[in-house]
């Protein structure tokens, strides 16, 4: 399913997924899903659901669900048990499943961080015409930290639109027990609180920007903080594996990709700082000064030195990469080498695509965030950059624990363009 080298002259051959194409209620496997592989899974780690709000919601409804593992998809199917909802992956997760399965279980297609107008009559659709509750997961990528990641102000327009009752679905544990820089399943306790935060009629009535605020209060989380307040021991041997991925800067001596991590440990390799991962979740350490005790606060921090290189424009990000696209959902395509340049205003690619000199350019204004992976089914670190009929997949080929960075940066260059367009 992956590789697959394209030329100018199979071009037009490349099947793209059709975006446009209705959706349907779940079918069969729907339940069999939920009730043997969801249930027995949660069951087998312990968890608990609150529900608030809830009591005679008996109308289709979209719900919002924060967004740490697959953990999350798991619990969204039991919570909205009896009905059968459908709900939106990307296409990576159709090439991962196949889109016939995908199909049956009522999921729509859509690529990251781009304008899908199919989608939100997609939606409209189901809610409408099948009379199912949607789920959106409006972060759209895994947190990187264990806390709230970035939401579009476009979510309350949609809801403006749509004009019916919003249930938010916070999930705590979900990160903790697998983050996506430590993909070793712990099987530690999760639990979810569900509950309606905007009734049908206030649909209608509130603006734009109530309906935003409203979601970001009842969306924030911050799954170390809760791990630490609810004594939610991990003693795994190798918790803190990969959590040089995410705190690529070192406090002490300010050196950046030179942090590395093993077992329970994170060290600096170029001044030789060492810190420790405690059973909660904390940062110790090991001789002198802890100077960020809770991981989201040095995260937290690297963000903030990210947004000052940007205000001061000296920030400046450029790699060669090995390029795959998937323009649709059965095959990756090879596409070569080319370079991965990012600037304080825009992202840019520079390869050769279907055989011809390409470069695609996505401006801070337009990009709000960034989908990456770390070490991505094992072929390694990758930025997922889209346009409407396609996806470039960018594996980074030399720098080294640059993903985060390149995240954090993205976020802040939007969020910097449209502070000074006034929008």
């Amino acid at each position: 399913m992956r590789g697959d080298k394209i030329t100018k002259k199979t071009k037009d051959a490349v099947k793209r997924f059709d975006f446009a194409k209705k959706p349907h209620t779940p079918g069969f496997l729907y339940p069999v899903a939920r009730d043997l592989v969801c249930k027995t899974l949660l069951n087998g780690r312990g968890y608990s659901l609150k529900k608030t709000n809830m009591e005679g919601l008996d109308e289709p409804y979209l719900m919002l669900v924060t967004h740490s593992s697959t953990v999350d998809l798991m619990l969204m199917m039991v919570c909205t048990e009896p009905y059968r909802v459908n709900n939106v992956m990307t296409l990576e997760g159709f090439n991962t499943y196949t889109e016939p399965l995908m199909r049956h279980l009522g999921v729509l297609g859509t690529r990251k961080f781009v304008s899908d107008l199919h989608l939100i009559k997609n939606i409209k659709y189901c809610i409408e015409k099948l009379k199912n509750p949607f789920v959106l997961f409006p972060e759209a990528r895994y947190s990187l930290d264990g806390c709230t990641s970035y939401m579009p102000e476009s979510t309350g327009k949609l809801i403006r639109m749509l004009r019916v009752p919003v249930v938010v679905l916070k999930i705590h544990g979900n990160f903790i027990t697998y983050p996506q820089w430590n993909r070793i399943e712990k099987n530690t306790y999760v639990e979810a609180e569900m509950v309606q935060i905007i009734t049908k009629e206030e649909s209608k009535k509130l603006s734009v920007e109530e309906i935003n605020g409203r979601i970001a209060e009842h969306f924030e989380y911050d799954d170390f903080k809760w791990q630490l307040e609810n004594k939610i021991k991990i003693d795994h041997p190798e918790r803190a594996k990969g959590l040089h991925c995410l705190l690529y800067k070192c406090p002490a001596c300010g050196t950046e990709h030179e942090t590395d991590s093993a077992g329970i440990k994170l060290w600096c390799r170029h001044c030789g700082k060492e810190w420790e991962m405690t059973e909660y979740g904390q940062m110790q350490a090991v001789e002198g000064e802890t100077e960020f005790s809770h991981i989201p606060d040095w995260s937290n921090w690297e963000r903030e030195c990210v947004r000052k290189e940007i205000e001061d424009g000296t920030y400046y990000f450029e790699d060669e990469i090995r390029l795959e696209t998937l323009p649709g959902w059965t095959k990756f395509y090879q596409q070569g080498t080319g370079k991965l340049i990012q600037t304080p205003t825009e992202t840019r690619i520079e390869c050769t695509y279907h055989g011809e000199p390409y470069t695609l350019v996505r401006s801070a204004m337009h990009m709000e965030s960034v989908h990456i992976e770390y070490d991505y089914l094992g072929r390694g670190d990758c930025v997922d950059i889209s346009i409407p009929d396609e996806s470039f997949w960018c594996y980074l080929l030399n720098k080294r624990d640059a993903l985060t960075k390149i995240s954090f940066a993205t976020e802040e260059m939007h969020k910097l363009a449209v502070e000074k367009s006034g929008s």
